[in-house]
């Protein structure tokens, strides 16, 4: 026995599959269940009471009058009637008619006998015939939505289905569009309408109307329409679809507002504020779930066409079935006769030759035969029609042609293949269905869903919460993984700075004017689009713009034409697999012409040239090439307002001679290169500006002597290189400021350092220094920082108290025994301004360890600030963090 919950998954998969079935696959259904009664029937009839009678027939009688002809066949049942009455009476008293000598045995073996030699093949053998066409024909009915390469999409198509029109995006998609189409049609009526008639209260019935009569055609033909009667009694009424069409909410609209509507405003109903149906989480979800599934589904059944392939060589098999059993049934009805003559070789067994036989059935299968035939003939028709059907549509193209006539979904795109031959098969049943399939198909449809979900869980109260102040005082906000921006965050008109991250749809409508702080936009991963109002704002306000891509070809034009523009941040892959002549792909910076900071990271192989469009007004440009090789470099040579230079990562092996050209620059940063030699520094005697210059991470063996041309040099950076010397000529630069060695092979600082009075920051780290000379301290008293960590100092010179200001001073890692106590002269150090292990540190006295570990005074923040200056080797600790550390690295 089945039980109840294996009952109704099979009940319920009968009436999805009745959705795909047309009105003439349902009538040649009905005609297949006769036909199989009809075969049914005989052979019931055969298997109880299939039988013949034989009577043996006299030789001696003759068979010239048919008065001895009958009582020859029926001797006993039916007395000879042409006897007279007035019979003499001397005849004897015995029983009338033949004498046959045969007992009931006999009979019965003749009957046998006679049965399988006399009678017809049709007679016997047509009901299992007919049963077995029968079940060819139900099996052949059913066979394309069985088979293995169809089934399976059309079980998806189906549960698909029942998903969308149970969802209740549904109803709300097809009742805006309704209320769309509503608003078209009364501003069409409003321009044909003449001013001096009055509208009438019925110029808008008739669409309502044929509304309601598609609505409630859909509930009753459609089995994935119907609901529980707990759910259509529950309170308040859900508008959920499987209960309301894509145009009853605009029914029930026009039926809770009936006839109030002043005579002057017939479309009252269309004017009334949007009433929207609030969906949950659970709804939202499920249907954007719905959306990727339709998608994945459809490129899925538009790869190919078997489901009509396998409906049209179904239709063409049961045709030729047809014609085939009629062509050898109909010749049968004459063989369908009452009587037979039978000859058994049995002469010497029952005595006779000659028996007449009788079928009682034959009347019987004659008529169902004929029956089955007639039916036979109508389930033919119905499958040419189907043929002519399959051939005279173009089943494997849908357009929704109808539904953009009706409703304003308009961008539902046209179907191909297996797709749009199933939505042909849907349309048979109800068109209602494809228009709820449509919904999911739209792109204007999924795009409103996205704007609810968005400005529901992104309103403005949870963007204000996100946005943060930097330490520049700038409002900011990232948004990340988001499938659209969410319309709230056009309401942020104190926002500056916008960070946008992995966006799949940003657009940026005209409201972003409502955004009057917003400077700088950055846009990682994102390919954003902007209608013209919102170019027009851009083009006026931003700034700042910074641009994360895979490929050039996701660079959005409208970035080429803000013309306010700043500064352009670019980082992705901007060069191709061509040569040298192809590694630029971004288009004409003309319209830049504010443009100040230009900065890259990719893969160039060369200055582009499209620079020189910009050369004019660019002052800093920054190329991080991440290790690929610049060859050309002779773009630079027209960037004569250039500042500010950086090409990191570019495999540079000597200073490019391009910088000749470069007058008015100041910073020059070519770290992280393969520099060997710098020879060249002695073209650079013309760059009388430059006070910056960073050659660190390269490897560089020895400073030349030509470096003394560097008369403005501030900061000199020759940090992590092959350096074992320092040159004499590098202590004449008397502007320098900042002096960064960290990370080479030095043992000593040459004495000539005291020429460098103007020094703030010394950076020895990582070297091989064993001592420091005494002219450092007695010299260089503007000395902030110092850093000789990881050397190989033995001992500290008393003559550090000199350094009144020293504010920060690194002695870790060193071969240090004690400390002097002329570190307590040193007022700056307190509050974790000086780094040393902490057993080193207790070895000071008391009093000097209470001084440097005491905090500094809070009321000079001024003074701070001086006593604190950034530096790129020195990490700062606070006053409560410094212990800790030199006691970590103490156990280190």
């Amino acid at each position: 026995m089945f039980s109840l919950s294996e009952l109704v998954p099979l009940n319920q998969h009968q009436c999805r599959s009745k959705l795909l079935k047309p009105w003439w696959e349902v009538f040649m259904d009905y005609l297949v269940v006769l036909m199989l009664l009809a075969s049914v029937l005989a052979c019931t009839e055969q298997l109880s009471r299939d039988r013949v009678v034989c009577i043996p027939l006299d030789p001696l009688v003759t068979i010239n009058t048919s008065d001895r002809e009958d009582v020859a066949l029926a001797p006993s049942s039916k007395p000879p009637t042409h006897i007279p009455r007035d019979v003499s009476p001397k005849l004897p008293s015995t029983a009338r008619g033949r004498r046959t000598h045969l007992v009931y045995q006999q009979y019965v073996y003749i009957s046998q006998v006679c049965y399988h030699e006399a009678l017809p093949l049709c007679s016997r053998f047509f009901p299992y015939m007919a049963l077995l066409q029968s079940l060819v024909l139900v099996a052949s009915g059913f066979f394309w939505l069985h088979f293995p390469h169809t089934s399976a999409r059309i079980e998806h198509f189906l549960a698909i289905l029942a998903k969308c029109c149970e969802s209740p995006w549904t109803s709300q998609a097809l009742s805006h569009a309704a209320r769309q189409e509503n608003i078209q049609d009364k501003e069409v009526m409003e321009e044909r309408r003449p001013p001096q008639h009055p509208p009438s209260s019925t110029s808008s019935s008739p669409p309502v109307t044929r509304t309601r009569r598609s609505s409630s055609g859909s509930e009753s033909h459609s089995p994935l329409l119907k609901r529980s009667d707990n759910a259509s009694s529950a309170t308040p009424p859900s508008p959920c679809p499987s209960t309301l069409s894509c145009n009853s909410t605009m029914s029930t609209m026009s039926l809770d507002y009936p006839v109030h509507f002043p005579s002057s405003k017939p479309s009252l109903m269309v004017d009334s504020p949007r009433q929207v149906i609030s969906l949950d989480k659970s709804d939202r979800e499920q249907a954007r779930a719905l959306f990727e599934r339709v998608r994945k589904f459809r490129s899925h059944c538009e790869s190919s066409d078997v489901i009509y392939k396998v409906y049209l060589a179904q239709t063409i098999f049961k045709l030729l079935m047809v014609m085939l059993i009629v062509s050898y049934t109909i010749p049968l009805l004459s063989s369908f006769s009452f009587t037979h003559t039978c000859h058994p070789k049995e002469h010497a067994l029952v005595g006779y030759i000659t028996f007449e036989c009788i079928h009682v059935l034959s009347s019987l299968l004659h008529k169902l035969l004929v029956t089955y035939l007639a039916l036979l003939g109508l389930y033919g028709l119905l499958n040419f029609y189907t043929i002519i059907w399959i051939l005279h549509s173009s089943l494997r193209q849908y357009s929704f042609l109808s539904l953009k006539e009706v409703c304003s979904l308009r961008d539902v795109p046209d179907l191909r293949n297996d797709l749009a031959f199933l939505l042909h098969m849907l349309d048979q049943y109800d068109p209602l269905l494809a228009q709820r399939l449509s919904v999911f198909l739209s792109p204007v449809s999924e795009s409103r869903l996205l704007e609810e979900s968005l400005e529901r869980h992104w309103g403005e109260e949870k963007l204000r919460a996100m946005t943060s102040v930097d330490a520049e005082g700038c409002s900011r906000l990232q948004l990340v993984a988001l499938p659209r921006l969410p319309p709230a965050l056009f309401t942020l008109s104190q926002l500056q700075v916008l960070k946008l991250e992995l966006i799949t749809d940003a657009r940026f409508s005209a409201q972003v004017a409502n955004m009057t702080s917003l400077r700088e936009l950055h846009l990682y991963h994102c390919t954003a689009a902007v209608n013209p109002s919102a170019l027009t704002v851009f083009q006026e306000r931003l700034e700042i713009l910074h641009l994360t891509f895979t490929q050039v070809s996701e660079i959005p034009s409208w970035v080429l034409s803000l013309r306010s523009l700043h500064e352009l941040h670019l980082s992705g892959r901007l060069s191709n697999d061509g040569g040298v002549g192809r590694s630029w792909a971004l288009g004409s910076l003309r319209q830049l012409r504010h443009l100040r900071v230009l900065v890259i990271r990719g893969m160039l192989q060369r200055i582009p040239g499209e620079l020189c469009e910009v050369a004019g007004s660019l002052v800093r440009l920054e190329i991080y090439n991440e290790g690929t090789r610049l060859l050309v470099l002779t773009g630079l040579k027209r960037m004569v307002d250039l500042t500010e230079l950086l090409l990191q990562d570019c495999q540079l092996e000597r200073l490019p001679s391009a910088l000749l050209a470069l007058t008015n620059l100041r910073t020059l940063d070519l770290q992280h290169n393969n520099l060997r030699t710098l020879e060249e520094l002695l073209s650079l005697a013309h760059l009388r500006r430059l006070s910056c210059l960073r050659l660190a991470y390269n490897r560089v063996l020895a400073v030349p002597a030509s470096v003394g041309v560097l008369r403005g040099l501030e900061l000199l950076d020759l940090s992590n290189n092959q350096l074992q010397s320092l040159p004499p000529a590098l202590f004449t630069l008397r502007r320098l400021r900042r002096l960064l060695l960290a990370g080479n092979l030095l043992e000593e600082l040459p004495a000539e350092v005291k020429a460098l009075q103007l020094l703030t920051e010394l950076d020895l780290s990582g070297n091989r220094v064993d001592s420091l000379p005494p002219e450092l301290f007695n010299s260089c008293l503007e000395l902030h920082i110092l850093n000789v960590a990881y050397n190989s100092l033995s001992s500290l010179p008393r003559a550090i108290s000199a350094l009144s200001q020293l504010c920060r001073l690194d002695l870790r890692s060193n071969s240090l025994e004690e400390l002097p106590t002329e570190l307590g002269c040193c007022s700056g150090l307190r509050g974790g301004g000086l780094l040393v292990e902490d057993w080193l540190f207790l070895s000071l006295p008391p009093h000097v360890r209470d001084f440097l570990s005491r905090s500094c005074p809070q009321s000079g923040t001024s003074s701070e600030g001086y006593s604190r200056p950034e530096s790129d080797s020195f990490p700062y600790f606070s006053p409560t963090q410094w212990s800790f550390s030199s006691a970590l690295e103490s156990q280190i």
